[in-house]
């Protein structure tokens, strides 16, 4: 199956035929009077696992922020259907509250939006045991390691049941080993409730593995350069990173990444 092919078990046309969950419709960004995004389109339906790639500064955050609603744009409109925009973040740092523990903190966004205290405790304790962190749930962010502080940020992004989930480089301060398991945790947890997922990062093999529409912006400022569909089940079976279409995929995102850095380069001699 080539990679340009989608891969999470519907037809392209399928998809296609699904409304846009969410959409940045022709974006641009201005910061000091210089554009750094766009224009720049992207359109996320239900269930879509959506990478973006590009070199550091082409606007990948910007555009996360944009969909997040935590950025309005200079040029372009976000898009958004109605009733269907609960959104979720997690950035690379976990922002866990220090003096709070775990099911304080992954119980907050419910908090905030007026639940009964019971009712948010149950449900952020159901969160943690989501993310293996049962027993974690006492312990202060200063007593978790690196995965499992990234856990309870998860479990927090996870309990109001997002339709909308967007990832800004969250494994980026881990080890290797813990990237791969988190990788597949949150391919786990987007199984049971399939929401749309952004996912930021710098890793040409994580965002193969971890999508099934790897997007590659180039800089200066920030647009559309490529786009591969990636082929295989999410979650992903053991030794997928081992297979022929795993490696054809991880070719073509790193070869339209070398195009657009060379553009890129070429334009900023000009």
């Amino acid at each position: 199956m080539s990679p340009d092919v989608h891969s999470n078990g519907s037809g392209l046309e399928d998809a296609r035929a699904i409304p846009p969950l969410a959409a940045l419709e022709r974006v641009e960004v201005d910061y000091g009077g210089r554009t750094v995004l766009g224009p720049f389109t992207l359109e996320l339906r239900e269930g879509d696992i959506t990478a973006l790639v590009g070199p550091s500064g082409c606007g990948k955050s910007t555009a996360l922020r944009l969909l997040a609603g935590l950025e309005q744009p200079t040029r372009g409109r976000v898009a958004r259907t109605p009733g269907r925009g609960e959104t979720a973040v997690v950035f690379q740092a976990p922002t866990l509250m220090p003096w709070s523990t775990a099911l304080d903190n992954v119980a907050l966004p419910l908090t905030l939006a007026g639940a009964p205290g019971a009712d948010a405790r149950s449900r952020a304790a159901q969160a943690l045991g989501r993310v293996g962190l049962e027993a974690a749930a006492r312990l202060k962010p200063t007593q978790l390691s690196g995965g499992m502080a990234m856990r309870v940020s998860l479990a927090r992004a996870l309990v109001t049941e997002p339709k909308l989930l967007l990832l800004d480089e969250p494994f980026a301060a881990l080890d290797e080993i813990t990237r791969r398991r988190l990788a597949d945790d949150v391919q786990t947890l987007w199984s049971e409730t399939r929401p749309a997922i952004v996912f930021v990062t710098h890793n040409v093999e994580e965002a193969v593995y971890m999508a099934d529409r790897v997007v590659v912006m180039r800089s200066g400022p920030g647009q559309w350069a490529g786009e591969t569909r990636i082929p295989g089940p999410v979650p992903r079976p053991a030794g997928f990173r081992l297979t022929p279409e795993f490696r054809t995929a991880a070719e073509k995102v790193s070869s339209d990444l070398e195009v657009s850095m060379s553009a890129a380069a070429r334009d900023a001699r000009l």
